[in-house]
């Protein structure tokens, strides 16, 4: 199974990669596999020649306002970020594979990667809806540097990868899905509403196996944890954060407060 996953990590077409790993969930789950073989991951995976990729702090500004231009500016980069959540659950499964993970890690993170997969392809939808294409943008390759620096070990991928930049999610799209609402695009609002309920979903999973693989629990697990990200991931996390979806992926305030940005009027 972890070269078939590797294959798809070097597939450079995002349509393409998305129907691989569809199709990879499906084979792992009719029992297609017996195994997961040994670990087969490329250094980062093959991308698209657009969109050009530049540093983040290079990126444009996203308009404001509701314009179709802006509408497809924020598709297109959530569309991004789903293509590289694609790639990270699919590294996932190829980088770290081991006789000693039990069948449920790889059960879950295929469905992941189905999922982030299903996400991108009614996101690349939206896009040409409004007569626009993935690639047609720049984006930041933000995500796959995360993943780069945290590739030498699962538990440091799943502190900073899922339980920091995919929990971010949680905190920003429920505006997004309400701005999109007020525009009158339904459309954009129930696909980033099916995206939203199934990101609490993965956060779930990291956070579980995070527990399960540490074996800890608690105020060990949160000092664990704190120590994974400040040692993996720069700065401070972003407020406001969503309590309630947090809650529902495992991750209470007592656990991300202590790592979060001071609150206003508050000194650092």
């Amino acid at each position: 199974m972890t070269a078939a996953a590797a294959a798809i990590l070097s597939i450079p077409d995002a349509v393409e990669k998305a129907g691989a790993a569809r199709r990879l969930h499906a084979d792992w789950q009719a029992g297609r596999f017996a195994v997961p073989g040994q670990p087969d991951a490329p250094r980062r995976p093959a991308r698209p020649a657009r969109p050009e990729l530049l540093p983040p702090r290079e990126m444009p500004r996203r308009r404001k306002g509701g314009t179709r231009a802006t509408r497809i500016a924020l598709i297109h980069a959530i569309a991004h970020i789903e293509l590289n959540a694609i790639d990270l659950a699919v590294d996932l499964v190829a980088r770290f594979a081991s006789p000693t993970l039990p069948r449920r890690f790889f059960d879950d993170w295929l469905q992941v990667a189905d999922d982030e997969a299903r996400h991108f392809l009614m996101l690349q939808q939206r896009l040409r809806d409004l007569e626009a294409d993935y690639g047609d943008l720049p984006a930041h390759d933000g995500l796959w540097e995360a993943a780069m620096d945290t590739s030498h070990d699962l538990v440091a991928r799943l502190a900073v990868a899922h339980m920091v930049l995919e929990a971010r999610g949680l905190d920003v799209t429920p505006a997004m899905i309400d701005r999109m609402r007020r525009l009158g695009d339904e459309e954009t609002a129930q696909v980033l509403s099916v995206i939203y309920r199934d990101e609490i979903t993965h956060v779930a999973t990291a956070t579980r196996w995070y527990g399960a693989l540490t074996g800890l629990a608690g105020a060990e697990l949160e000092q664990h944890w704190h120590a994974q990200v400040r040692a993996g991931f720069r700065g401070k996390l972003k407020r406001p954060f969503n309590e309630s979806a947090r809650r529902e992926a495992g991750m209470e305030p007592d656990m991300y407060e202590p790592l979060a940005d001071p609150l206003p009027g508050i000194d650092a």
